[in-house]
This record gives C-alpha cells, structure tokens and sequence, in this order.
C-alpha cells in the first residue's frame, strides 16, 4: 500500500474529527462555487447543473427557515423525499443548524413513519407531495403532532412550504460547530426482535464515507459517478449524496424510480463512467429484454447491499466491458470492506468474495463460540477491531443500551457485525450469512419482527413468524408463516388481505411474498420462536 493511501485515513480524520468540524462548511462551503455537485437528470432524460455556490445559497436560506420553525442544535429533521435538489438542499441546511437528519424511505407505511419521528425529538418532518397524506392522522400515525411539516408542493392547513422557507428574509445562520462527535444522521435499522434502533451517525463518520468514496469506488476528478442507491437507505444516502460532497466532486442524481430501460440510457446519455447499485439492480439489467446501449464508456462498477453472486461478474464483464466488485458494509459502520477500486489497492476478484478490508479498518473472523480468531477458511463471525480501526464511527444505538452491549465484546475490542463468513490466507472474505435472522432483500434489511407485528395484528392471525427465501433476482424475499385463530377461513383471500396489511402497515417492499397456514410454530422450551428450523421448510 503506498504511502498516500496510509496518509490520507490520518488526513481525514484531521478534517472531520476536530471540536470545530461543521458539516455545512465540510461538505459544501469549503468548495469552489462554481464547480457542480449535482447534474440532476429527470426521466425524460432532461437535465441541469447544480453548483455548490447554489446549494450553499439555497440551503443557507432554508436554514433561516428552518431556525423560524424553531428547528437548533440537536434537533431531529426527518425527510420523506425522493432523490432531489431540495432534498439535498433541505440536508445541507439541517446540519448548518447542526440539527440531525432522521431519513425516511419513501415505501414507508405511517406506521414505520411514525416510529422513526415519534418520541426522538424530531421537529419537522419535510415531505413530498406524493408523501404527505401518509403522516395524516390515523390508526398509525398520531392526531397530536410533535413536529410540524413541510412540503415540497402547494401547502395547505398548517403545512408549511418548503418554497416558502426558502423565501425567508431572515439572514443566513453561520455554520453550527457540533464537532467530529457531534450526531450528523439518525438512520434507524431492524434486528430480529424488538422496535428500530435509532443509529446515530458521528460527524467524525464523514472520514470514513470520504475514504470509500476515494479507495472502494475511486471516485475521481474526471469521473461521471452515479450511484443508483435510494437515499433512504444507508448505502444511497451515505455514498450517492454525502460522500460525493465531501469530496467536492459531481455526480448524478436521478428524479425518477428504476427502471431497466432508463438505466441503460442514463449510462449512456451521460457517459457514466463509474456505476454503484445493488446486486438486484444488475440481475434486473441483465434479465431485462432491453438493448444494451453500444457507446457505454464504464470502467467502474461496484455492488453493495447482498451478496454479490459470481455470475453477474461474468455478465458484467462479457456485457459491460468491466466486472462488478463487491463491497460490503452496514448502517452502523459505513463500508469497511471491498474489492476496492483504487489502483494501490485493486487485485483480482475472487469470485463470490466481498473482498478485504479497506485502509482504516481490521476486521477478522472469529470463532463461533470465542473471540478467539478464526483459523484461515473456518465459518465465523464477522467483527470489526474497533481499536484497530480508526474509522470505525459507531459507539452504541441511541437509547438502547442492552442492545449496544449485545454488538460490542465486553472489553469493547470487537464490534460484532451479525454476519457469518470465512476469511482466506490472502484476507479475502467471503459472506455465508446472517447470524440473526435479518432479511437482505434487493439491499434492503428487513426485520421480522416488524412485519410479524404487522401480520398479527389482522384478527384472524394467531401468530406469525418470518424468514427469508432465497430468490434468484432479490436475493431473498420475504416468507411467512402464521398460525389461524380457530375457526377463520383460510383460503386465497387470507393471504391477499395479509400482504396489503403490511403493505398499509409497515412498507410496500416488506410484504410477504408467500404465506403458509401453520397449525403451530417450532419453538424452543423458552417459547422462542426457532426461524432455522422454518428456512429448512
């Protein structure tokens, strides 16, 4: 490894973890005002040039608006927003208040909603058009408002317009100092039991998204990144919008959802030339009957989310001109490993691994029943050195100490990431599961226990349990078993009215994809429902 790839990690962290470090400052205002940030493309493929002068501008001037509402320091700011200016404006003029930034997936039920901005401090939740009439009240979203809204259309009753906060006359507030500890994001991630765990994001973190954007994607100057990620999720938010600000360089921002055939004319309309997206979304282009454009110019392309199987590497590769590299991380952690990009790190892919641990990181595998390290080749647990890992931006989820001491070691030296893998003599790991019983499904991590709440509250449900099904274009999707109350019919209209109820209650992707009538479920002598013993099913 050569010497500016170890220097930069020390270099980053200097900017980022230091008392006076403001995000608005880092992430926008120490770049030169006339270079892009953003090209925003729309679907009929019309775009415009976004500067960082203007975003400092527009999000400076929303910042005052948001300071009207009552919004300062350590506040939460929840956005239900599609991938946009304004949602990159409304981002950058939260964290000038130094308030925190609470994202919400747009395929969202009120009831996940209302979780996430409930309780938490949460002061204004920002929504699009499309998005409002999820947070009115109702059997999962509550009358009496803790926050107040804003709206990116035409507002209405007590709605307040997010063009009408940009219009503000108040003075732009200066950056707010929180420093490299202070909470940039809140994003909230689902285990087997229990509600979401609000995970607070460090500012410090930004070292590490700027260290992927740099050494896994090698993101460069020249460079016409896109990275397909919504901006609900971790791997969207972190590296298709913060790490590119952080590095001052432009990227593509897409206003319309996915589609096979956009894809492939955004990719060449625009001459992208280096691509990240989930496994789903390369399966999906290459199932497609779509013709692939002959004037593509990519020379990157990275995957990240689920595991990445080999064969669409060798599509990639025949199709494409470059193969896909897997790279792998979490909510808490960021990325930590990768079959990196970066030319004092790239090396051959060995197929189906997610690669090794990228600079600024010691992650190992350890022994199932010790924290012992795992011999080269053994199934273990995937953990991250925390002392050995300068980067690392994660301490514990926010109020939720039992659950924070269940991912750390006592001694606090190993950071338990719940996946299973092995590791090879030459570093390489390769995934082979969860440890608990986390859904991957298209990049997205769902928690049983939220949609098995959901299903057991139709009244002709007794229980439910769920897994995950092995599915060739999702990786996995969602199965559930549950068991009737005596005498409820149990036929096809059953399951319909089950997969809408999830649908309504939690989010449109969690939906069981099949649904089995159980008499009863395995369960251990405790009464825990035993899942292993389900997937075998």
């Amino acid at each position: 490894m050569s010497t500016n790839v170890d220097t930069l990690v020390d270099e980053l962290l200097k900017q980022y973890d230091r008392p006076d470090a403001a995000a608005a400052e880092l992430l926008c205002r120490r770049h030169p005002r006339d270079a892009v940030a953003f090209t925003v493309v729309d679907a009929d493929l019309s775009s415009r040039d976004v500067t960082y002068g203007e975003l400092d501008e527009a999000s400076g001037r929303f910042a005052a608006g948001l300071a009207g509402l009552g919004v300062g320091t350590g506040d939460r700011v929840a956005t239900l927003m599609s991938k946009s200016v304004e949602l990159v404006t409304a981002l950058l003029g939260i964290w000038r208040l130094g308030a925190v930034h609470v994202p919400l997936f747009t395929a969202f039920a009120p009831g996940a909603i209302a979780l996430r901005v409930t309780g938490n401090g949460t002061k204004v939740v920002i929504a699009d058009p499309d998005q409002r009439p999820k947070l009115e009240p109702g059997p999962d979203m509550p009358a009496e408002r803790e926050w107040r809204i804003v709206v990116t259309g035409e507002p209405s009753g007590s709605d307040v317009g997010f063009a009408d906060l940009l219009a503000s006359d108040a003075p732009a507030p200066d950056p707010v100092a929180v420093g490299g500890g202070g909470t940039l994001i809140e994003l909230f991630t689902s285990g087997t039991t229990g509600a979401p765990k609000g995970v607070p994001m460090p500012l410090r973190g930004l070292a590490g998204m700027h260290a992927y954007q740099e050494f896994g994607l090698y993101h460069t100057d020249d460079d016409v990144f896109w990275n397909a990620a919504d901006p609900g999720w971790a791997y969207g938010l972190y590296y298709a919008i913060v790490g590119p600000l952080a590095t001052g360089r432009r990227s593509l921002l897409l206003r319309a959802g996915f589609s096979p055939a956009l894809t492939w004319q955004v990719l060449s309309r625009f001459g992208v030339t280096n691509f990240a997206a989930g496994p789903t979304v390369y399966r999906a282009l290459r199932n497609a009957d779509v013709p692939v454009p002959g004037d593509l110019t990519l020379r990157r392309c990275s995957s990240a989310g689920e595991p990445l199987t080999p064969d669409v590497v060798t599509w990639a590769q025949e199709v494409l001109g470059v193969p896909v590299r897997d790279h792998y991380g979490q909510t808490e952690t960021g990325m930590v490993i990768a079959n990196a990009w970066h030319p004092d790190l790239v090396a051959d892919i060995k197929p189906g691994s997610m690669g090794r641990p990228l600079p600024g990181w010691r992650v190992e595998v350890l022994r199932a029943d010790s924290e012992e390290i795992a011999p080269v080749g053994e199934q273990g647990r995937v953990a991250v050195d925390v002392p050995a890992s300068p980067l690392m931006p994660f301490t514990g989820y926010r109020n939720a100490p039992e659950r924070t001491a269940e991912r750390f070691s006592a001694d606090r030296r190993w950071y338990f990431t719940g996946d299973v893998a092995t590791k090879d003599a030459d570093g390489y790991l390769t995934f082979a599961s969860r440890d608990d019983d986390v859904i991957l499904m298209a990049g997205y991590r769902i928690g049983p226990s939220e949609v098995e709440s959901a299903l057991t509250q139709h009244p002709a449900v007794a229980e439910a349990a769920v897994v995950g099904e092995p599915d060739e274009l999702r990786g996995e999707v969602v199965v559930a078993h549950v068991v009737p109350r005596p005498g409820t019919h149990t036929g096809d209209e059953l399951v319909a009215e089950l997969q809408q109820l999830v649908k309504t209650r939690l989010a449109a992707h969690a939906y069981p994809r099949r649904i089995y009538v159980v008499d009863q479920l395995p369960k251990t002598p405790s009464g825990k429902i035993q899942r292993f013993l389900l997937r075998k099913r």
